[in-house]
């Protein structure tokens, strides 16, 4: 049986700026945890604890997800810009629909719906478009598949 190796990925940004993007890419990563959690602790200062553990689930998910992306998943880094953008681009249309109602109090609420889903949206986009984060991405994506192979070779070697 002959196996076939993939070459190993590498970066094509400098390692510099993989060192400089730790703390812009935790950065992203906090914002798109806060801005997901923010409605739930929202309704939880507003005494409605309706739902509670399904939306304690989804924190709890959404964390797991984002120290996937953290410790270097590629498919949680491919799920979690998926669901920025979608969710980013529904809520701002959502947004627009509730700013569109008569009602003043539901204008501006319709508003700062909008600024929520056009964050999504801009954090999806710095997890692809920033230099400093996709190199550290990357270096961290590069460690963790040559790690992966280094362990699949001492499994062999056994």
């Amino acid at each position: 049986m002959s196996q076939t190796r993939r070459p190993t990925p590498s970066s094509p940004l400098p390692p510099t700026l993989a060192e400089r993007g730790r703390v812009p890419t935790l950065a992203v990563l906090l914002c798109i945890f806060m801005l997901t959690v923010t409605p739930f602790l929202g309704g939880l200062l507003q005494g409605q604890t309706a739902n509670l553990a399904r939306n304690i689930l989804y924190a709890c998910a959404t964390a797991v997800l984002l120290g996937q992306v953290w410790r270097g998943s590629v498919w949680a880094w491919r799920i979690t810009l998926g669901l920025c953008m979608a969710a980013g681009l529904l809520v701002f249309i959502v947004g627009m629909l509730a700013a569109g109602v008569s009602e003043e109090s539901a204008s501006w609420q319709g508003w700062v719906i909008s600024v929520a889903g056009i964050a999504f949206l801009l954090l999806g986009t710095a997890l692809v478009a920033t230099p400093t984060i996709r190199a550290f991405l990357d270096a961290r994506w590069l460690s963790r598949t040559s790690a992966g192979r280094q362990d699949a070779k001492a499994g062999g070697r056994r």
